[in-house]
């Protein structure tokens, strides 16, 4: 399911951009996603049975399959090599740095809903 939406969004890209947007956009969702699935399974239960298939399931599946560090490394490796250095080390620099405070970003925003939901069935006691 993840690399059909990936396929489908990668063909709006045109073949003239020089930052390749789609796929950038994509994994920098792919890393939100993955930062708060992987937080909120760990902040809610234990990682065994249906939890753990669920995490593999929509985690290394879906969510795996929908981003593609395989075209990251084209991409960057085309620019690398077509004359554009500069262009293809920011590529690979940023997506890299950004792709880890966009996880970070999705681990925080799990340890929010946890921390919420946690608050909301202290109360109703």
């Amino acid at each position: 399911m993840g690399t059909a939406i990936r396929a489908a969004l990668s063909g709006m890209q045109s073949s003239n951009w020089t930052w390749p947007w789609v796929t950038f956009c994509i994994n920098m969702v792919g890393s939100t996603l993955l930062g708060f699935l992987l937080e909120y399974l760990a902040g809610t239960g234990n990682d065994v049975g249906a939890r753990q298939s669920f995490r593999l399931f929509v985690g290394t599946g879906i969510i795996g399959g929908f981003t593609t560090y395989g075209t990251f490394i084209l991409e960057a490796d085309t620019r690398l090599l077509g004359a554009h250095l500069l262009l293809g080390l920011s590529y690979a620099a940023v997506s890299i740095v950004l792709g880890l405070v966009f996880a970070g970003c999705g681990v925080r925003l799990a340890s929010l809903c946890i921390h919420q939901g946690s608050r909301k069935v202290g109360n109703s006691r």
